[in-house]
């Protein structure tokens, strides 16, 4: 396989860059941060210092695209939940992600992977496909919606979009933050959730498989109540456990997981769920 440049070697992008590098692939790996550099050059990553803004973007960047032909683009929004879409001055991610395609069409990059969001379909009730109409109701699920389509509207280069659900980790888990709290709502809405290992090993497939011009929702499928889980989970982690309100939720959302099981043929890993 190329030379694959990953945008972002944050929580997911540096462990993907790892695991990446142990097939045998060269890495280019972008931080915004001076410190991590050597961090990423003592994985074997050629690292680069890239900052994205709406405002512009860093000369470093057309090396840091040299010779890739896969891009992996794992930036995440970041945007208050205050902020307005009304005003064009305010759609910090999508001009973000203008910003960088001119420098993509200018490459030798051929394919992307664009790391999206389930929160495009908001909380929109029932099974969730791919072919569910995405409803953003927050502002990240507005700019990462518009932010997909100028990626695969563009015809300089294919791009799959990955839509992940909540992500977890051995280091990242939400029931640290419900642990002990009280009158927590949404007792019965299903989980949707992402491990890191899952993440990565659908990212690896899809690039072994060359699965582009693809959305794709990647979420576990399992879904037990939020009440259930966390409560289990805080027990497992000897954590105060949650306590959830008795109001019952009107979210009943669950994302599916079937087209990742069938055109990737991919197993998830519950157990470490």
């Amino acid at each position: 396989m190329t030379k694959i440049s990953i945008l972002g070697c944050g929580w997911l992008g540096l462990p993907l860059a790892k695991a990446l590098l142990k097939k045998g692939i060269a890495i280019n790996g972008s931080t915004t941060s001076e410190n991590k550099l050597p961090i990423l050059k003592e994985a074997g990553i050629n690292s680069f210092l890239v900052n994205v803004e709406s405002e512009g973007i860093s000369e470093s960047i057309a090396s840091f695209l040299a010779e890739s032909e896969i891009l992996i683009v794992d930036i995440p929004p970041k945007l208050r939940a205050s902020q307005s879409s009304s005003s064009q001055s305010e759609m910090t991610f999508v001009n973000k992600i203008k910003n960088l395609i001119p420098f993509i069409e200018k490459s030798a990059v051929k394919s992307v992977l664009f790391v999206s969001s389930t929160s495009v379909y908001g909380d929109d009730n029932g099974f969730i496909t791919e072919e569910t109409n995405p409803n953003p109701e927050t502002e990240s699920g507005k700019q990462l919606l518009l932010a997909e389509n100028l990626l695969l509207e563009n015809l300089n280069f294919t791009t799959t979009i990955l839509r992940f659900g909540g992500l977890i980790g051995e280091d990242r888990h939400p029931v640290k933050f419900l642990a002990g709290k009280e009158n927590i709502e949404n007792p019965d809405a299903p989980v949707n959730l992402i491990h890191q290992n899952d993440c990565i090993g659908i990212i690896e497939a899809i690039l072994s498989q060359s699965k582009w011009k693809e959305i794709f929702n990647a979420v576990a499928p399992y879904h037990p109540t939020r009440a259930e889980y966390y409560t289990q989970k805080a027990a497992q982690k000897n954590l105060p456990l949650p306590k959830f309100s008795l109001q019952q939720s009107n979210i009943k959302k669950v994302i599916s997981s079937e087209k990742i099981e069938s055109i990737l043929d991919y197993k998830f890993r519950l157990e470490d769920y």
